[in-house]
């Protein structure tokens, strides 16, 4: 186990060695390690000048206290170390240390008294041997002192060379600041020639980017008008969105009473024109609930609610105040051709499950698909100017809030379901919603308005024209 232990422990040393060897060639400079080196030697010949006192004491006594024998101890050990770490920091003095240890005959013999002290066993005191070992101990540390001078002279000639090398330095920097100098008007007016086009250029980056950011909302706008908000960025990040299942949800249909004859008595840029300002009504009327426009098809207004965002039980309630004030608002309507015609509608709520999901790649739509939408569409049909007909299941769902008026209607056979019960919505128990009355009808699609409106007040060039006429589908 010993040799193998000692094995390790060479191979350990050699290594210690070899590393500290690489560490001192790493760094070029040597003043640093001059001047530390100084100073641990000049401590190290102050802890041996201290030891040597102990020393003498020794000899001239035979023996050391104990606190005295400690301080002996711990200034040899100090000394010989700091000693040491200077040999490693200056390597150049370590021959000058090999001849004191090799040509002194009296070292070897000062390291035996220095082992005595040591081991501080009591001896008879003798001056000779006090004196003997001071002379020793002097020769010693005159030795260490010219080791001193010499490193001195290594800092100097360090010194020396570096102040050289700092004025040779100096001559070059004033060459450069000079060239600098004559230089420096052709880069100022070069750097700013070069800031003005920067900034030229960053400004129409700027204008550029808000005119993207503006037609970028335009037509997010435009999407979010066609697909649900929800629907539409999935669309756009996964490029296909599953049909969904609603377990509940309230569908309301409504078209204008006597719609063909209107058409039939007007030019179709008036038909036009008549429809997208109804529309821009209801569209602005609707944004006041939770509720989802599904499509426009010529007359027919078709709104849902409960998707494509759940609302718990909220959507029959939903439904009920908007068909009422849709209601209002197409009492207060005139046509623009025909002031002193007023409009009549038909609605019909009906409530149930449905599937919803995106139809078409070309120009998708959001549809919703099962009996409860063609259930809603018969309420509708089966409907009277200007009433509101929901179907048993609404008038169990609204009579549960307590919020609404309702009349029986009686039975009606509505094609394909049969014989039903349905009911007329008339109103509500509380107060309705102010909301202001419409008297001239704009024909500018609410989306639109709404962005202009916004963009308007900081982009002059953004303003709209007089007129815009769109088609809402």
């Amino acid at each position: 186990m010993t040799e193998a232990v000692e094995w390790y422990t060479s191979a350990n040393a050699a290594l210690l060695n070899h590393l500290t060897t690489e560490i001192k060639d790493t760094d070029s400079s040597t003043i640093w390690r001059y001047l530390v080196g100084f100073k641990n030697l000049l401590r190290s010949i102050e802890c041996k000048g201290i030891a040597s006192v102990l020393g003498i004491n020794y000899f001239g006594r035979g023996y050391l206290y104990p606190r005295a024998h400690q301080r002996f101890i711990s200034h040899m050990v100090l000394g010989r170390d700091l000693l040491d770490n200077t040999l490693n920091l200056v390597p150049a003095l370590i021959p000058l240390h090999k001849d004191i240890k090799e040509d002194s005959p009296e070292y070897k013999e000062l390291e035996k008294k220095n082992q005595m002290i040591v081991d501080n066993k009591a001896r008879a005191g003798s001056v000779t041997d006090a004196i003997e070992y001071f002379d020793q101990t002097r020769t010693l540390l005159d030795k260490l002192r010219a080791v001193q001078k010499q490193l001195r002279e290594y800092i100097r000639e360090g010194v020396t060379e570096n102040l050289l090398e700092a004025r040779q330095s100096e001559l070059v920097c004033a060459g450069i600041l000079v060239l600098v100098c004559v230089v420096s008007p052709i880069i100022i007016a070069l750097v700013k020639n070069a800031v003005n086009t920067i900034q030229v250029y960053a400004r129409n980056l700027t204008e550029k980017a808000r005119e993207l950011q503006y037609e970028k909302e335009l037509s997010d706008s435009l999407l979010y008008q066609m697909l649900p908000p929800s629907v539409a960025k999935q669309l756009k990040q996964t490029q296909q969105v599953p049909a969904e299942f609603f377990a509940s949800v309230t569908v309301y249909f409504s078209d204008i009473v006597g719609f063909t004859a209107i058409a039939a008595v007007s030019t179709p840029y008036q038909v036009i024109s008549f429809l997208n300002s109804v529309y821009k009504v209801f569209d602005e009327r609707i944004e006041c609930y939770d509720v989802y426009k599904i499509e426009t098809i010529g007359d027919s207004y078709m709104v849902a609610s409960g998707l494509p965002v759940r609302n718990g039980n909220k959507h029959a309630t939903e439904i009920a105040s908007m068909a009422l004030e849709l209601l209002e608002a197409t009492a207060a309507c005139r046509l623009p051709h025909r002031p002193d015609q007023t409009l009549c509608m038909r609605s019909g709520i009906h409530m149930g499950p449905c599937v919803a999901g995106i139809v078409g790649s070309k120009m998708p739509r959001y549809c919703l698909f099962g009996d409860t939408i063609n259930t809603a569409s018969r309420m509708e049909s089966t409907g009277e100017p200007m009433k509101i007909q929901v179907s048993s299941d609404v008038k169990r769902a609204l009579d549960r809030t307590g919020l609404f008026v309702m009349q029986p209607r009686g039975v009606v056979d509505v094609k394909g379901k049969g014989e039903m019960t349905t009911y007329w919505l008339e109103g509500r128990t509380g107060p309705s919603p102010v909301r202001p009355t419409t008297s001239s009808l704009d024909y500018t699609p609410s989306f639109l308005a709404r962005i202009q409106s916004q963009r308007g007040k900081t982009s002059p060039r953004y303003q709209p024209a007089s007129q815009t006429h769109a088609k809402i589908t």
